[in-house]
């Protein structure tokens, strides 16, 4: 397991590791990949880090709030827009993917679903 440098904070649209436990009913739990949504100067001065979980589980197929897309390597992945989490990204061991960004068409078309649902992002 990577260790992050001691210099590196996430910044909006990267593609990180984070610990999703402990969760409640039907949340996701352990280790899963996260799109950040906030900004690095927000990451580094809160400690905190916002943004949605990213799965390879097929049920996401008919999840109307799951945005779909193909990796480079033909993986298809779902970005949940339905679950934003604010995570303490330092303490759940948040470091870099290393597939590094989320792509921009991919990011925008999360946070316009994020927005139907909550009526607030851009």
């Amino acid at each position: 397991m990577a260790t992050p440098s001691k210099l590196w904070v996430p910044d909006r649209r990267d593609m990180i590791w984070i610990d999703f436990s402990p969760q409640v009913a039907g949340e996701m739990k352990d280790e899963h990949p996260m799109m950040v949504l906030s900004p690095k100067a927000f990451n580094e001065r809160t400690n905190l880090v916002i943004g949605l979980p990213m799965t390879h589980a097929q049920s996401n197929d008919t999840n109307p709030f799951a945005v779909k897309f193909k990796t480079s390597k033909g993986e298809v992945c779902y970005v949940l827009a339905h679950q934003p989490k604010s995570f303490a990204w330092r303490d759940r061991g948040g470091r870099p993917h290393p597939w590094k960004q989320v792509p921009p068409a991919i990011f925008e078309a999360a946070c316009e679903e994020l927005n139907g649902i909550i009526s607030i992002c851009i």
